[in-house]
């Protein structure tokens, strides 16, 4: 064998060198590819994960805010009604009644402050998620199923009930 065979030889060989190591080096990159495509994956499903956590923790606490909020509301809800019998009972001393009517206008807008809302119930269709019927009358000046009379008021806290409407329901 001559000088140029022997060159052209090792030039050959040192091609499929360079073509193996090539290959190797594309299988190399191809994994790298697949292990970043999984790295995204689950990077964007701890991103995804993370997100439902936070929004489902605002939720918890904020359900359990309305309970407690409910909770301490519905034991004051007595003291309300008393005040309100008081305020509309005859009195002879006038700033004996404005001081009652006074001290259930600051009770209401505390309440009012924190979420609570009354729920309103005369002349409102009969609701059982709000009211609590207690009678049923007949009356020709009201459509079928409308609150007639309120005996005692409900309360709400965001979408909550603390306390139902009593009231007595038309036709």
């Amino acid at each position: 064998m001559d000088k140029e065979n022997m060159n052209e030889i090792e030039k050959n060989e040192e091609t499929e060198k360079n073509i193996v190591e090539d290959n190797n080096a594309n299988e190399q990159l191809e994994k790298l590819q697949e292990e970043l495509t999984d790295v995204k994956d689950r990077h964007t499903r701890l991103i995804a994960e993370f997100d439902n956590l936070k929004k489902r923790s605002a939720k918890e606490r904020e359900g359990l805010y309305n309970s407690i909020m409910g909770d301490i509301v519905s034991s004051l809800l007595p003291v309300i009604d008393n005040l309100e019998k008081a305020a509309e009972a005859e009195s002879k001393d006038e700033e004996y009644k404005k001081g009652i009517e006074l001290v259930l206008k600051q009770f209401k807008d505390v309440l009012t402050a924190n979420g609570v809302t009354e729920i309103e119930a005369v002349g409102q269709p009969f609701d059982p998620e709000l009211h609590e019927a207690v009678s049923m009358i007949q009356d020709e000046n009201l459509g079928e199923k409308i609150v007639a009379q309120e005996y005692r008021k409900g309360y709400m806290i965001g979408n909550k009930v603390i306390r139902h409407s009593m009231v007595i329901v038309a036709n």
